[in-house]
């Protein structure tokens, strides 16, 4: 077979080499262990947290080494793209602040970057082994693929286009050539020239050296429309986009054979290859694969609706990604993530269960390090957003607000009672009188000390807004004597029946009046901040939810 012959039949209005290509792409101008990592999705959905993920890695890997991070869209599956689905991928990344260097949409000199716009490319590739006899055309249509599985299942053979059942792979030039004539369909398949039943060694970043029989499939390289499936575009692509490390699903370590197959056909160094296991979820006693179609907090809009910020989602990733990442960020929290040495080494082997708990507990560490002012530009930006009510009582009242929002926040142990920014107004809206009303005592159980008199001669006699706070607690304990609760909490355990109640029942007596809640941030700081009228107001309020 002459096959050079054979790859004019097949490509004749393909003009440009390999070498061409090389000159328009040439290899990066970087020095020794700078990386250049890709994220290549297909817009055939919104982003989710999995692929989210997928795409934490390869970004900080490239960026902690000053190399680059391109962002490159399999567009091949035009029947479940969606509207927009790029630009949605692109903002995704964006919101979450993914610094990309090169996409569709910013450009970069190794485009283009969707694969529907580098259909000659893979042809001309294509086209070389084809040339050195190692592709070939398939003419086989559907019925005869299925008929081949038919026969390969009665005969217990394995599944697949190889050997004696790879039917197309020795016709003759004249065969083929009659064939193109007639107008039939073809496909371009690689000859293997692999042993199913020897292995080859292949070293993994994260899971080490892993020994797999050797590809001998004729898989297909280019289809009947000339584009290719994923295995060989993403060897062009990765090839001429001079990419150094490869990270994706593990789904795809099966697959490596035939795709060092390929690289190896070309004669192309081959790039680092770091299979990621997929986040997966506890499902009763079951571990599963985590999925946007059945866990709302896998779709990445969960998180934006929630006010979960990107900040506490990527320092999540980051403890998924490193084991040793929690106690550095603990052990220096002064410092974010770029200040943290990622390795391959240090990354699952085994899967990371995807745990939202540990999420929203890792929000409230970031949420209890913001300053008052910063929290409180970043809740405006939200609620301006989800939730207009609440938007306009914060800008109303910018200064107070950040008062509200320091409370128990400039100290060596801050509060840690928000994990995003819909707590905000759950945390915080009993302070505003615009907000609050009788109905914010319906959730009170009543105690046998919950006393309206107690509170009126507390605040009328006692209460002096510019006490300190040693100051006011010792008044606070002084009162409690008056009304038989007892200042000490321990002397109240060894004999609670002496008294009413001890110093901290009277403490909850006046929180309880006054935000119509048990549980808050310090009482002293919340009634430094309230007024008189306030606080006169809610007297009267909770005296009628007591008398109701």
């Amino acid at each position: 077979m002459d096959y050079k012959r054979l790859a004019e039949l097949l490509y004749p209005n393909i003009d440009k080499t390999i070498e061409d290509y090389e000159k328009i792409y040439p290899e990066r101008n970087l020095s020794e262990g700078i990386e250049v990592c890709r994220f290549a999705p297909s817009p055939t959905g919104r982003m989710h947290m999995g692929n989210l993920y997928g795409s934490f890695i390869p970004e900080r890997f490239a960026h902690q080494s000053n190399g680059i991070f391109i962002v490159r869209i399999e567009d091949t599956d035009s029947k479940r793209a969606i509207e927009d689905g790029i630009n949605k991928i692109i903002c995704d990344l964006d919101c979450y602040d993914y610094k990309i260097d090169e996409s569709p949409i910013i450009g970069g000199a190794y485009g283009p970057y969707l694969q529907t716009e580098r259909k000659d490319i893979y042809a001309a590739f294509a086209k070389y082994l084809v040339s050195i006899g190692r592709a070939y055309p398939c003419f086989c249509s559907e019925e005869d693929l299925k008929e081949i599985r038919e026969n390969q299942t009665n005969r217990k053979d394995r599944i697949g286009y190889y050997g004696s059942y790879a039917k197309c792979r020795n016709l003759t030039y004249e065969e083929i050539k009659d064939k193109i004539k007639n107008g039939e369909k073809y496909t371009i398949r690689l000859k293997s020239n692999g042993d199913f039943n020897k292995k080859i060694a292949f070293k993994d970043k994260i899971k080490g050296t892993i020994n797999l029989p050797e590809n001998d499939i004729d898989h297909v390289l280019i289809k009947s429309d000339g584009i290719p499936p994923y295995a060989f575009a993403h060897v062009v692509d990765d090839y001429l986009m001079r990419v150094t490390i490869v990270t994706r699903d593990d789904s795809y370590i099966s697959s490596v054979p035939y795709h060092l197959e390929i690289w190896q056909a070309f004669g192309f160094k081959i790039p680092a290859y770091a299979h990621i296991l997929p986040l997966n979820k506890k499902d009763g006693e079951c571990v599963r694969k985590l999925s946007k179609r059945k866990d709302p907090e896998a779709a990445v809009l969960y998180y934006n609706e929630k006010g979960i910020p990107k900040e506490a989602v990527k320092l999540y990733f980051a403890t998924l990604l490193n084991s040793n990442f929690e106690e550095w960020y603990n052990a220096n929290p002064g410092s974010n993530i770029s200040n943290f040495k990622f390795t391959f080494e240090k990354m699952s082997k085994s899967g990371s269960i995807f745990d939202i708990e540990k999420l929203l507990n890792i929000s409230k560490t970031y949420f209890s390090r913001l300053k008052a002012d910063d929290l409180y530009n970043n809740a405006l930006k939200y609620f301006n957003t989800y939730d207009k009510d609440f938007y306009e009582v914060l800008k109303n009242n910018k200064d107070y607000s950040i008062n509200v929002l320091n409370i128990e926040r400039e100290l060596v142990k801050p509060r840690k009672d928000i994990s995003c920014y819909q707590d905000i107004k759950y945390q915080t809206d009993y302070m505003y009188d615009e907000l609050f009303n009788l109905d914010d005592y319906q959730n009170l159980e009543i105690k046998s000390f919950y006393n309206t008199k107690i509170v009126e001669e507390y605040f009328n006699n006692v209460y002096n807004k510019n006490d300190e706070k040693e100051v006011w607690w010792n008044k606070v304990k002084d009162y409690a004597i008056k009304y038989n609760f007892c200042p000490d909490v321990k002397e109240y355990k060894v004999c609670p029946g002496k008294y009413c109640g001890h110093v901290g029942d009277l403490c909850e007596l006046i929180r309880a009046s006054i935000t119509g809640r048990t549980i808050t941030p310090d009482i002293y700081e919340i009634l430094k901040l309230l007024d008189k009228a306030s606080i006169e107001k809610r007297i009267k309020l909770f005296a009628s939810y007591l008398n109701k």
